[in-house]
């Protein structure tokens, strides 16, 4: 578990690479923050991250949005008390 007491936040988490890239840090240890703006997408990644008994939040953002940038690293911090990690596909 390379990734074990580490918080990543990953942007675009919802399908694809990036819900690859969500799925694989939680398997590797880390607390995982989904953060998308395709809600349905985003709250399945983390929900499937869940299944497998491993941890995971979905926050809603776009990140061209500052006010959606800042809010996201807020609940990160808020959750979890730091963020080590920064994904985006």
């Amino acid at each position: 578990m390379r990734l074990k007491n580490k918080v990543a936040l990953n942007t675009g988490g919802s399908s694809g690479i990036g819900r690859v890239i969500a799925t694989v840090f939680a398997r590797e240890g880390a607390r995982v923050v989904v953060a998308e703006t395709d809600n349905t997408g985003g709250e399945e990644t983390a929900q499937m991250i869940s299944d497998s008994r491993e941890e995971a939040i979905f926050v809603h953002a776009d990140v061209s949005k500052l006010a959606d940038a800042e809010r996201m690293v807020k609940t990160t911090a808020e959750k979890h008390g730091k963020l080590d990690v920064r994904t985006c596909k």
